[in-house]
């Protein structure tokens, strides 16, 4: 009689188990959702600027799996491409710039946004909530993004910024 009992218990115990695991991936999702719903969106390149980058094979490997972003829908879909993006920007760092994009600027901010990508995948990896380190790696992207507009843009002759004696 003993044996049915604990047999019983045991049976009741794993079924509620398996009921707490759903809800907390139910929840979990959700919270992915809210996340991807809030981020900043991606700012445009000028035509210019995008004549250059088409050329550059490994930016747009970059950019490719940037635009990844936007459309995960599971957290570990993220996780992987996190691991693309570092990647990727790794093989755009050895790469050969562009001689237009090939200024300290423009790989200054580079460096900026493999410093974020890099605390978005340990916020990932130590199950912190990744969304404020997801912003600020937009917004860095953004930014190297926004140089590569200031240098085509720039009118001022290449003498007058390359003279490190003004």
């Amino acid at each position: 009689m003993s044996k049915i009992i604990s047999f019983l218990i045991l049976i009741i115990l794993v079924s509620s188990c398996k009921d707490a695991v759903q809800e907390n991936n139910a929840i979990h999702e959700t919270r992915w959702e809210e996340t991807t719903d809030s981020l900043p969106a991606k700012i445009r390149v000028d035509a210019k600027a995008q004549k250059i980058l088409n050329d550059w094979k490994e930016y747009s490997a970059l950019e490719k799996s940037f635009d990844k972003i936007y459309t995960s829908e599971h957290i570990e879909d993220f996780q992987f491409l996190i691991d693309e993006l570092i990647e990727n920007q790794k093989k755009m760092e050895e790469s050969a710039y562009p001689e237009k994009f090939n200024i300290p600027q423009i790989k200054g901010r580079q460096k900026l946004f493999k410093t974020y990508v890099l605390k978005t995948k340990g916020d990932l990896e130590y199950m912190q909530d990744p969304k404020e380190s997801m912003k600020q790696m937009i917004t860095a992207f953004n930014d190297l993004r926004n140089q590569f507009n200031v240098v085509v843009k720039n009118t001022l002759p290449d003498e007058l910024l390359k003279n490190e004696d003004n």
